[in-house]
């Protein structure tokens, strides 16, 4: 998959978003993930060092509305916009082709899993009925079974991921006590699995 994008575009892409209005680090995530059809959605940590770095450089100003940091493009920054336009128009272009190629990709991944399928599912029209079903090989059975298992933890991971990190860049606040029990709990699920294995 091609990055979305190139070195140094997002920066200037922030630019931009910032110079059609004033937004907060969680508003600036939300538009890159509709303007790309949610195929890039960054993390507070890819967003928040770029900010910063704009403000250090005197083209953003930061300001806070109660516990939510609002950023708005400061007159140098409008010069740069305006200096660059070509660029940030050659960058949106990049982001269409971008999103198209991933899109194109997707749809390509779908025929390919629907035409298997579909195979699958002639194979098993044009099997005999009266054939006795064949012993799962216990290998093959515990491969399986694994594959399940790994899947159930990258989901997990993946969700409670982006839970913290959604609830961190929105200005919510991350007790120590929650850590710790999701930690014990972890732990727990482990210790359970370990004993469920014989280990």
């Amino acid at each position: 998959m091609p990055p979305v994008f190139s070195h140094g575009d997002l920066r200037l892409y922030l630019l931009s978003l910032l110079d059609e209005k004033p937004m907060h680090g969680y508003g600036i995530i939300q538009a890159l993930g509709e303007r790309t059809g949610g195929t890039y959605t960054p993390s507070a940590g890819t967003i928040y060092p770029r900010l910063a770095k704009l403000e250090d450089e005197g083209l953003v100003t930061k300001t806070q509305d109660g516990r939510t940091a609002v950023y708005e493009i400061t007159d140098a920054g409008r010069a740069e916009v305006r200096e660059r336009a070509d660029e940030i128009d050659g960058i949106q272009s990049g982001l269409s082709d971008s999103v198209r190629i991933i899109a194109d990709g997707v749809r390509q991944n779908v025929r390919e899993a629907m035409k298997s399928l579909r195979a699958d599912l002639a194979a098993a029209a044009s099997a005999p009925v009266d054939e006795p079903p064949q012993q799962e090989d216990p290998r093959q059975a515990a491969r399986a079974q694994q594959a399940r298992a790994e899947a159930a933890l990258n989901a997990f991971r993946g969700t409670v991921r982006a839970d913290l990190r959604t609830h961190v860049a929105r200005g919510g606040t991350l007790a120590a006590e929650t850590v710790d029990g999701l930690q014990r709990d972890l732990d727990a699920a482990s210790a359970r699995l370990r004993a469920a294995l014989g280990g």
